[in-house]
């Protein structure tokens, strides 16, 4: 935990997603300090037509490889956030070649109650975790 989900334009081959899951976790690894273990990412492709992501007005250019990461998180801190934003561009560009224009994070952020990692308990709750 946390829960990384990656939407990217269709079209990547299967090297360059298991790349950019592996340079993701690298990132989580070492800003938030989880266990090697603690790994849940999902792949959502999206046709050029099912996914717009513009710059708010920010006059950030957007590419073919553009990557919207979605972390569902128990609350980390703002400064763990923002330093996972920074190293989390700097591992995709030098693992991926992903500038991190092409970069978009969006926190959201949980409490204990809301995670069961299975058999229906809620490790967090009940101190398995």
């Amino acid at each position: 935990m946390p829960l990384l989900h990656f939407h990217v334009y269709e079209g990547r081959s299967e090297d360059e997603i298991r790349t950019l899951l592996d340079a993701a976790h690298e990132a989580m690894l070492e800003v938030f300090k989880v266990p090697r273990g603690d790994r849940y990412q999902l792949v959502s492709e999206h046709r050029k037509s099912h996914m717009i992501a513009e710059d708010t007005g920010l006059s950030i250019p957007r590419t073919d490889k553009f990557v919207l990461v979605q972390m569902f998180t128990r609350p980390r801190g703002d400064g763990k956030n923002a330093a996972f934003y920074r190293r989390l561009t700097e591992t995709l560009e030098e693992k991926c070649g992903i500038l991190p224009s092409d970069v978009m994070i969006s926190v959201v952020e949980n409490a204990d109650a809301h995670w069961s990692f299975g058999h229906g308990r809620a490790q967090f709750l009940t101190g398995e975790l």
